[in-house]
Order: C-alpha cells, then structure tokens, then sequence
C-alpha cells in the first residue's frame, strides 16, 4: 500500500549506524521482509510480485527494522464517487 516503508538501521564497522528505507512508492505496491541464510532482504513489490527496489543486508549487522505501514487517515477522509451515482442519489 502507498506510504507503506521499512527502516532497516545497520552498524557500519566504524562505531556508528547508517539508515537505510525502503517504502511502497505508488499505491497497490508494498514492502515485504524477508529474512534467509543470514541476509535480510526488504523488497518493495507490485501487486504481481515482482521486485521493484531491493536492499540486502547481513544480518549480523543489522540493530533494528522498523516497519511503518501507511496510516488510514493520509488515504483521505471519503472515497470519490463518480458523477452518475451522485445523481441517481440526488434523483431518489
């Protein structure tokens, strides 16, 4: 879903963290974790499954993901309605 992201904080070797984020750019993608053979992997998808943006990290090095999935609120208060239903309510 739109405004979907992923926060993946990494230690970098030399004493500090670097940040990294992935989120669903356009709306019916999302943002899957996926975690295998010590690499974790966030993938940003489309609604057929395949991998738009991708980050690979060991996962000996990552401190902390983060997920923040799209609130209800930032979609809009009401969904449009087309013209012709509007007045078939109006003609009732």
């Amino acid at each position: 879903m739109i405004g979907d992201r992923v926060e993946v904080i990494v230690d970098s070797g030399t004493g500090s963290a670097r940040t990294f984020e992935i989120a669903a750019t356009r709306a019916g993608r999302r943002v899957e974790v996926t975690t295998a053979r010590g690499i974790v992997e966030v993938a940003e998808l489309t609604r057929s499954g395949q991998a738009v943006r991708t980050g690979r990290f060991m996962a000996t090095r990552v401190i902390a993901i983060v997920e923040h999935p799209a609130s209800d609120d930032k979609a809009g208060p009401e969904r449009r309605r087309n013209k012709r239903f509007e007045q078939e309510e109006t003609l009732l």
